[in-house]
C-alpha cells in the first residue's frame, strides 16, 4: 500500500514539472514574439510607480504602447493597476498622466485603477472592455507575462495580441526562472487560483 501510494505521488509530481516545462517553453515563445496589428484598444498592464512616477519598468512599458498607438495600430490605449500600497497614486492614474504628458489626448485613455494583481487587472480590463464593446486588444508588458495575461482575456472572448516591451539583454537565468514562475501562475489560474 505504502508502495502505490508513493508511485501515485511521483507520477503526480512527474506529470506536474512535465506540465511546467511544457508551459514555460510556450511562455518563452510568446515573450519574444511581437503580435501587434490593428485592434480596439491597446491595453497596458501595471508595474511600480514612485510617487507619481512610473518606474523604469512601466515607464518602457508605456512607450511601447505609446509607440503602436502613434503607429495608429489603435485608437485607445488602457492603462491598469491600482494603488500597489501607495495612498495617492494608482498604477492606472500613473500611467494616465505619463501619456498624456507625451501628447496623448484624454479621451483616448481608459484608466483600469482597481487591480491588485494580474488576476484582478485582467478581469477589470476584460469587464470595460466589454461595456465599451471593444472585442480587440494589443497586450503590452514584460515578454514573460504576456503568455497568461493573453489566456486570461481569451477566457473573456476577446481577440487579443501580444506586444512585448523591448528589453535589454539579461541575466538568462533569471529570465528562464520568470518563465517558469508565469508558467506555475498559469497552472494556478486554471486551476481557478488567483495568482
Amino acid at each position: 500500500m505504502k508502495r502505490t501510494v508513493l508511485n501515485v505521488v511521483v507520477a503526480a509530481f512527474s506529470a506536474a514539472m512535465l506540465a511546467t516545462a511544457w508551459i514555460a517553453i510556450r511562455v518563452e515563445r510568446q515573450a519574444t514574439r511581437d503580435e501587434a496589428q490593428p485592434a480596439d484598444v491597446i491595453v497596458v498592464l501595471g508595474a511600480a510607480e514612485y510617487r507619481g512616477r512610473p518606474s523604469p519598468v512601466l515607464r518602457a512599458r508605456l512607450d511601447h504602447a505609446l509607440d503602436l498607438y502613434r503607429k495608429r495600430l489603435a485608437p485607445r490605449i488602457m492603462t491598469t493597476g491600482g494603488a500597489g500600497g501607495d495612498p495617492v497614486f494608482t498604477e492606472g492614474d500613473v500611467g494616465r498622466d505619463y501619456l498624456t504628458s507625451q501628447g496623448v489626448a484624454p479621451e483616448a485613455i481608459v484608466v483600469e485603477r482597481e487591480g491588485a494583481s494580474t488576476v484582478a487587472s485582467t478581469a477589470l480590463a476584460g469587464e470595460i472592455m466589454r461595456r465599451m464593446g471593444l472585442q480587440s486588444a494589443i497586450v503590452v508588458s514584460d515578454g514573460y507575462h504576456i503568455y497568461r495575461v493573453k489566456k486570461m482575456l481569451e477566457g473573456r472572448g476577446l481577440t487579443v495580441y501580444g506586444s512585448p516591451r523591448p528589453e535589454r539583454a539579461r541575466d538568462s537565468l533569471r529570465v528562464r526562472w520568470n518563465y517558469v514562475r508565469q508558467a506555475v501562475g498559469y497552472m494556478l489560474w486554471s486551476c481557478g487560483v488567483p495568482v
